[in-house]
């Protein structure tokens, strides 16, 4: 390789003991992070969605094809079509499905996303545009937990001029989708009037700018608390902002998005159930999540329940799943 593309070297040595799959699409990110990955050593195998709305797309699949038959990558495909409206929240829902079953049957421990610097800028301005907070706004991170994998975007300090350089100098074949100069889509407009633009003129700053905003991140954030199947267990905290953030990240996890409404009616009440659906109970020192559920219980569960503090409409979700005492998760977060 003429050039080369510095990834952290943690992150490389992380993902060099580990089972990988590259979420691939023949564009430019994706296809200079597949040459980065194998210039780091990091082993790997590739996933591509086709949605059938380009006669290009049939193209990307095969150089996709020859790519994993040249490089010994195992390769998963998944062909589908969609309905145009609100097509970008579909095609991702699709998309990431697709990844996690394959996650779920091969037994990957990483979803690596070739997410870069321009995209990490999409997404804050979009996020500022509908008024979004700090965390929000710093949505993109380098590593994220997710239920049974680790979303990995190792590029996010690296501009898509850079890649773009790096794939031209080492004469790297990759295509380019037309469909995203269309500003019918919101984050297209963003990116084609604003981002890549700005990008450009200030790429350094904004570099900067990004790990200071993730240093004051930190500081705002509570400590970690803990999932058990659908159960969170958090930290409360004495600032009513910090609290309503963590809660707001696990009911979203629950597959319910809250209203101000609703954020205004779990800060009021400290115990109240979300749309019929999830349960949020406050206690001196924990903030519970859980679904909600009505159900029987012996009266000696009750009174366990009673001993240990546990709030009463997380019980019966206790109890359905089997959970008798939570001594020993309480443990893991002092």
């Amino acid at each position: 390789m003429q050039q080369s593309i510095n990834l952290h070297k943690t992150l490389v040595n992380y993902l060099q003991k580990e089972k990988n799959l590259l979420a691939f699409s023949a564009g430019i990110d994706s296809t200079a992070l597949f040459f980065i990955l194998k210039e780091h050593k990091i082993d790997f195998d590739i996933a591509i969605v086709n949605y059938n709305t380009r006669e290009q797309s049939r193209e990307e699949v095969e150089y996709a094809k020859e790519l994993a038959k040249r490089f010994n990558k195992e390769i998963f495909i998944h062909s589908c079509s969609l309905e145009n409206s609100n097509f970008e929240h579909n095609a991702r829902v699709e998309r990431y499905s697709f990844f996690e079953k394959i996650i779920s049957e091969n037994g990957y421990k990483n979803l690596i996303t070739a997410h870069q610097l321009n995209d990490k800028l999409e997404w804050f301005l979009m996020q500022l545009g509908k008024g979004s907070g700090l965390v929000e706004l710093l949505g993109m991170q380098e590593s994220e937990k997710k239920e049974n994998y680790y979303l990995i975007k190792p590029l996010l300090e690296t501009s898509k001029e850079e890649l773009l350089d790096f794939l031209t100098q080492n004469s790297i074949r990759y295509f380019f989708d037309k469909s995203n100069v269309d500003e019918k889509y919101f984050r297209n407009k963003i990116r084609n009037r604003y981002a890549d633009s700005f990008v450009k003129e200030y790429k350094d700053g904004l570099k900067k700018s990004f790990k200071y905003l993730q240093n004051d991140k930190k500081l705002l954030l509570p400590k970690e608390g803990i999932r058990h199947i659908d159960l969170f267990i958090l930290h409360r905290d004495d600032e009513e902002l910090r609290n309503i953030r963590q809660i707001d990240r696990a009911i979203k996890k629950l597959g319910v998005l809250m209203s101000e409404a609703q954020r205004r009616e779990v800060l009021r009440t400290e115990d109240c159930v979300i749309s019929d659906k999830i349960v949020v109970s406050f206690t001196e020192n924990f903030i519970y999540i859980a679904p909600f559920r009505r159900v029987t219980m012996p009266k000696k569960v009750k009174e366990r329940y009673r001993i240990e503090k546990i709030p009463s409409k997380i019980r019966p979700y206790l109890y359905e799943n089997s959970i008798l005492t939570l001594e020993s998760i309480h443990k893991l977060l002092s």
